[in-house]
């Protein structure tokens, strides 16, 4: 700033006093813009720090490094995941203050909030919690909870990092600052899906707590299932809290159902219920299948040692558990463990390791914020203006102006911590989710493998696959025998016939023609027949047993349209039908056929007895009347011959015995008719010499003997 005084001086050289008086006057001129220099160079030095220090409506600035910076911690101090959460979340605080790489001068201080297992406290936590200018919370634990803080911290601009919300729907775009640093339940459902797949199971039943974690787990489970032409055959849901005689009446209904392969993903808090009431039941025997999400894992990790009483009821569950590395930092977690626990836990389980990496993120991520020249300030929210005169000071949640930029920085970083390697891909999951699978046994449990979403299942580390094989197509799943309930190591089949469920109905044709095939019976099941035999034999070769009514179809006047009975079938009016139903095109495009019992053809069915040579044989294919007619035949044919050629021909002549000889003869060679008559036409031309001179006085011409003539006239009686 340019200062110019208020007089002018002129200078005149042609006066010394002038000059001199000049001089003076020069001096006062320069002492007085030296003074005003300085003082402009004074206010400026002042006013600079004050611009920078100045408060812009109600938003605080700092140009340095903050001294301390807040962070929230929401989750239920007294559940099986709270009481390993809280010392891990402790520690790394701790840690991360003394550790003088990380966030150098600034202090990092935690606030605690419980939300009491309620979703309204929950809320009302979160809000108060907030209200701290905190620059990032640590949880919620509970999926439900975090879908509506959700909304608050995306118009707050504060980072959720929830190390316990495992719903696969807090992924959406709608809630992008929602950051899960634990395992999405949508890998988790696939495991599940592959492991159904492994078993050669085609249906399970879903049991579940009606809410947003488990409704929208088993909806991916379904979908996940659906990929491997499997399917969930029924969802039993029940509700959070619910008392011991809703889940008995529950799992009641469920027992009356086909499959025996049951999911069960509920909370880690009243999970072992279901399996209370299922021991109970008799549910926990031989055939059962209870495959447990990683809320069991999670119970039992935190008991320790593990309770008898607990661990029998669930023998020969099989359960999957967050996949850790076991590195050096997991193992100096484990072996602080001893001196972080608090009353009421003795274990720590995979949420533990979660939170406290959830704490270190925060920190680093905060450390390059900072160091990239990011501050830290908070203003009015413009939206809740209008609400001071609301007893509830919803002014006072302000939001975070860096949080844009510091969520960023979030999603960016890369380090390995107790839990492995934490990385976000483009969707804000960590990167390769992997899972334990257990089988419980005795006392505690036993590792049978391992699932990941690039290896799938396998009883290798996942750590060692990764990279090795792009497609995971080409590897077979394998896993380390199981140990199922009632302590058989036979895979169970999965399914039984339900008791309330209704009997196969089977059509059977009621023939009137072929009844050896199929027919009406008075005694039970109601029919017989070779067909019949056959299917009851094919039945009896099963090792269940399967409840079937027999249902004639047709009038019984006449035999059925076979084309109708298997479009019945078609129309699930029957289940299935047996009987001698010829296999065509049009009819397998409507109805699955069995392999045929009968070859196709022409047969001869004999009954197999014992028949004695006789040497007649040869009469039996004609009857004694049949043969009679022939013999006359043959005698009328010998009469017509003797007397056409009696009268001419002397081989016709003589005694009566000879002549009833020569119409014998006649008789006989009739017989050979066939093959005299063909030998004649052949050799007609060769013996036309011969029949003449033997019968010069016949009545036609060419070959007319007596073999001739009977040759003719069998051709014109025939």
């Amino acid at each position: 700033m340019l200062v110019r005084p208020s007089s002018k001086l002129v200078l005149q050289p042609s006066s010394k006093l002038r000059n001199q008086q000049s001089s003076v006057e020069m001096e006062a001129f320069l002492t007085h813009v030296c003074k005003t220099r300085t003082l402009l160079t004074l206010i400026l030095c002042i006013w600079v720090p004050m611009e920078v220090m100045a408060q812009t409506g109600n938003a605080t600035v700092s140009s340095k490094r903050p001294s301390s910076l807040n962070i929230g911690a929401l989750f239920t101090f007294d559940s099986a995941i709270g009481r390993s959460v809280g010392p891990a979340i402790l520690a790394a605080i701790e840690e991360v203050n003394s550790d003088s790489s990380v966030l150098e001068g600034t202090k990092l201080n935690i606030i605690f909030h419980d939300t009491n297992c309620s979703g309204f406290l929950g809320t009302v936590e979160a809000l108060q919690l907030i209200e701290n200018d905190v620059v990032a919370a640590i949880g919620p634990q509970s999926s439900g909870i975090a879908h509506v803080i959700s909304h608050v911290v995306n118009e707050l601009h504060v980072p959720l990092l929830s190390f316990g919300a495992t719903d696969p729907s807090l992924a959406a775009l709608q809630y992008p600052y929602f950051v899960r640093t634990t395992q999405s339940d949508y890998f988790q459902m696939y495991a599940i899906a592959d492991m159904v797949e492994y078993f050669g199971w085609r249906e399970v039943i879903a049991i579940f707590v009606d809410d947003d974690c488990g409704r929208n787990g088993i909806s991916v489970l379904g979908d996940a299932l659906a990929k491997k032409r499997s399917k969930i055959a029924y969802k039993a849901a029940f509700s959070p809290g619910a008392p011991l005689s809703d889940i008995n009446d529950l799992l009641v209904g469920v027992n009356l159902m086909e499959s025996r392969v049951y999911i069960v993903h509920v909370n880690p808090d009243s999970g072992l219920s279901v399996f209370s009431v299922a021991k109970d039941l008799g549910m926990m025997t031989s055939g059962y299948v209870w495959i447990a999400t990683d809320w069991l894992p999670t119970n039992l990790d935190s008991l320790v040692p593990p309770d008898p009483d607990k661990m029998n009821l669930l023998q020969g569950v099989v359960a999957l558990r967050h996949h850790s590395p076991d590195t050096d930092l997991k193992k100096s977690f484990a072996s602080k463990w001893s001196k972080l626990k608090h009353e009421g836990s003795s274990g720590f389980n995979s949420y533990a390791l979660y939170a406290y990496d959830s704490v270190w993120l925060a920190a680093r991520a905060l450390d390059v914020f900072l160091n990239e020249g990011g501050t830290v300030s908070f203003s009015s929210d413009p939206k809740l203006k209008d609400t001071n005169r609301s007893a509830l000071h919803l002014a006072s949640l302000r939001i975070f102006d860096g949080g844009q930029r510091y969520l960023q920085t979030l999603l960016k970083m890369n380090f390995t911590g107790v839990s492995g390697q934490l990385q976000f891909d483009l969707e804000k999951n960590l990167i390769h989710p992997a899972y334990d699978v257990l089988n419980i046994g005795g006392t505690g449990f036993r590792k049978i493998g391992y699932w990941s979403n690039s290896t799938g299942l396998s009883t290798t580390e996942p750590e060692t696959l990764y990279g090795k094989l792009s497609n995971t197509s080409i590897r077979t799943p394998h896993l380390y025998s199981v140990i199922w309930p009632g302590e058989t190591i036979a895979t169970p089949r999965g399914w039984v016939f339900p008791n309330n469920g209704k009997p196969l109905r089977i059509a059977v044709p009621e023939r009137v023609s072929y009844k050896d095939f199929v027919s009406k019976d008075k005694s039970p099941p109601g029919v017989r027949g070779y067909c019949i035999d056959v299917f009851e034999a094919a039945i009896n070769l099963l090792p269940y047993p399967v409840p079937r009514t027999y249902m004639l179809y047709g009038g019984g006047k006449r035999n059925p349209q076979y084309n109708d009975l298997v479009s019945q079938v078609a129309l699930n009016n029957f289940d299935a039908a047996v009987g001698d139903v010829t296999i065509t095109t049009n009819r397998t495009r409507m109805v699955d056929f069995t392999q045929p019992y009968m070859e196709s053809g022409l047969v001869v069915v004999v009954p197999v007895k014992q028949v004695k040579s006789n040497p007649w044989a040869f009469l039996k294919p004609f009857t004694i009347e049949m043969w009679m007619v022939t013999g006359a035949f043959f005698l009328f044919v010998g009469v017509v011959v003797w007397i056409l050629e009696h009268r001419i021909n002397q081989e016709f002549r003589g005694s009566p015995r000879q002549q009833l000889m020569t119409i014998f003869w006649l008789v006989c060679s009739t017989s050979l008719r066939p093959l005299i008559c063909l030998r004649l036409s052949d050799s007609y031309s060769h013996k036309v010499s011969f029949w003449k001179e033997k019968c010069p006085n016949s009545l036609i011409d060419g070959p007319r003997c007596c073999l001739g003539a009977a040759c003719l006239l069998n051709h014109l009686v025939m």
